[in-house]
């Protein structure tokens, strides 16, 4: 495509508008920029609520691979590979993801994290190789992220897995997207012209963080991976998550300090065993025995242990 190409195309983009009554914000009062700036941020929840149907189907195709086995795997370029890596990255902690179940790929490679890696986002041929490095799959679910909705690399990775078989998200911020029209699931945020005109790491930024926020989120809830609100599948790897995974034992049992402690360490700090030692009336090795047969459901697993105790 050539500059003129390009140019013409971003044109046509809602993201990249121009929005003249902002012109001068630059001669503003700092608080009256900080206000404009929060108002425009309000508008974005609006723009993500218009599309929770979509979402909703996205997470209920992206659960049902992964409790298959399947992986979920993220992929764009710049803010948009960014929120990705970020998304991905915080699963293991939060629910004890095995490794490689959660991934992001951003164009560039870890590099481009911190580094802008030039010309990485215009080659659909690098999504391909970074997919196939991942051995991609009919189980798993590629979801490409890209603000504009034509970034070449985002759009490439839909492409290459809905080839290969796997089920495919498509995330944008502008209607009528190739990256929308090339997924299984397309989900278009349109948040509008931007604060600073094209400078999608602000409300586009934010409605794709929101939007990968209720995939993963979602996602771990349908799979088995939280008991109401409460993370039991938080993984305890520094004081903090330790002193969490006291509260959320609490939470969940109303049971006093002496037995939660207990509980915990027969069942080696794992949250949700026990919960269903407490709950369930059973050893740390039953409970183990239990959510296995479960496939990681307490709820499931605790009317098994009723049922059992009964029997």
């Amino acid at each position: 495509m050539t500059h003129t190409e390009l140019r013409r195309e971003l044109d046509h983009l809602a993201t990249e508008a121009f929005r003249a009554e902002l012109a001068e914000v630059d001669r503003l009062p700092t608080l009256d920029i900080a206000r404009l700036m929060n108002a425009e941020d309000t508008t974005v929840p609006a723009a993500v609520a218009e599309q929770l149907p979509a979402i909703a189907a996205a997470v209920d195709g992206i659960a049902g691979r992964m409790a298959r086995g399947g992986r979920l795997v993220y992929a764009g370029a710049g803010t948009a590979g960014r929120l990705g890596v970020l998304d991905a990255s915080e699963c293991p902690p939060t629910f004890n993801t095995a490794p490689g179940q959660v991934r992001g790929l951003i164009a560039g490679g870890p590099t481009a994290i911190v580094d802008a890696v030039e010309g990485a986002e215009d080659s659909r041929g690098l999504a391909a190789a970074d997919l196939d490095a991942l051995g991609i799959g009919p189980d798993d679910t590629v979801v490409g992220v890209s603000a504009s909705g034509r970034t070449p690399y985002a759009v490439g990775a839909v492409e290459h897995a809905r080839a290969l078989g796997a089920l495919t998200v498509g995330l944008s911020c502008n209607p009528g997207s190739a990256l929308a029209a090339a997924a299984d699931h397309g989900i278009e945020v349109v948040t509008g012209p931007e604060f600073l005109t094209g400078s999608t790491r602000l409300k586009a930024g934010t409605a794709q963080k929101l939007v990968l926020n209720m995939l993963s989120t979602i996602t771990m809830i349908r799979l088995g991976k939280t008991y109401g609100n409460l993370m039991v599948d938080v993984r305890a790897s520094n004081d903090k998550l330790r002193a969490r995974s006291r509260r959320i034992v609490a939470l969940a049992t109303g049971a006093p300090e002496d037995e939660i402690e207990a509980a915990l360490l027969a069942a080696g700090g794992e949250v949700k065993n026990a919960v269903l030692v407490i709950l369930g009336g059973v050893d740390a090795l039953a409970a183990a025995r239990l959510l296995a047969e479960a496939d990681g459901h307490l709820r499931a697993a605790l009317l098994a242990a009723v049922a059992e105790g009964r029997g």
